[in-house]
């Protein structure tokens, strides 16, 4: 089944390219079935690219989608056309009176501010508990996650001597954990923050469980029952070559920055970057649709009773 994505959304082109089945509001409007509606709460600057990222990972699935783009209410991007915002994002305020089966929050390159130093703290703990009582399953991404780790838990982030930055190996901690069917026992996750969590705070915190970790770069993703949420502190969703933008980006502005590691081939910038996690990024979120599935009320005004 198919992700609905307005045929004007850039991704709607790019990912119908790609193979991945797409669909018009209009097309899944004459179909007699129930979609899933996942909000996608966006606070990364690149909008579009981030934007599709997510719709090929969540739109990969058995299960018809109607993803909803999210901004936070005052904040102003300024790295992506306010035309594109205005055609396909909703500010919070207006849809904070509906239900959805799942939500996802994104990471936002804010991670040297303590939380409450963020322009728009106040409205995303609003969010956080506004998921409480209108989402079924939430998803924190990077920042994301750490922001909605310490919402709901205190546990805080803690600045790294230096970047995290490469692709690094980490363990299944939980095999037999529902969300990560199919997964292999070690793989690489792309990683690029300047902060982390630390395990023995995760566990200091009542109801977490941590499913992936790694020896180099720490915990990974979390699962929280009792919020209906997973916190996941690495990238699953990186294209093959966002990190390479991300290192010839600080490479033009002069920005000291290390070689991503284990990326390129040889670590050699000069070779092209193979995606060695594609394969388990689609499990996680297609195991993730699938839970939705299965425990999301089929009267969406049930949702959080």
């Amino acid at each position: 089944m198919p992700i609905t994505l307005p045929s004007t959304l850039p991704a709607y082109d790019v990912l119908k390219a790609e193979g991945v089945m797409v669909m018009s509001p209009e097309r899944a409007a004459r179909q007699d079935i129930r979609p899933l509606k996942i909000g996608l709460l966006n606070l990364m600057p690149k909008k579009i690219q981030t934007e599709t990222q997510f719709a090929r990972l969540i739109g990969a699935t058995p299960l018809q989608i109607d993803l909803q783009l999210i901004r936070m209410s005052e904040h102003q991007t300024r790295n992506t056309a306010a035309e594109h915002m205005a055609a396909f994002y909703r500010p919070f305020q207006e849809v904070k009176g509906q239900k959805f089966d799942g939500l996802i929050i994104t990471g936002a390159p804010i991670e040297h501010l303590a939380f409450d130093a963020v322009s728009y703290w106040s409205e995303l703990r609003e969010v956080m508990d506004w998921t409480q009582t209108h989402v079924q399953s939430t998803f924190g991404v990077c920042w994301g996650g750490m922001a909605m780790i310490n919402h709901f838990h205190g546990v805080q982030k803690h600045l790294l001597p230096a970047k995290a930055f490469g692709c690094f190996r980490h363990l299944n901690l939980a095999p037999t954990s529902p969300y990560l069917r199919g997964f292999s026992d070690d793989f690489v996750i792309p990683v690029s923050r300047w902060t982390e969590m630390r395990q023995v705070e995760i566990n200091a915190a009542p109801g977490l469980s941590t499913l992936l970790g790694s020896d180099e770069v720490g915990p990974c993703l979390v699962e929280d029952a009792t919020h209906r949420a997973l916190y996941i502190f690495n990238h699953f969703e990186y294209d093959s070559d966002t990190l390479k933008q991300e290192y010839d980006r600080d490479i033009a502005q002069g920005t000291p920055i290390n070689v991503p590691l284990n990326y390129y081939p040889d670590d050699n910038p000069a070779l092209p970057p193979l995606n060695r996690w594609r394969s388990h990024a689609h499990l996680l979120f297609g195991n993730w649709i699938n839970e939705i599935y299965q425990s999301t009320p089929y009267d969406p005004d049930q949702i959080g009773r």
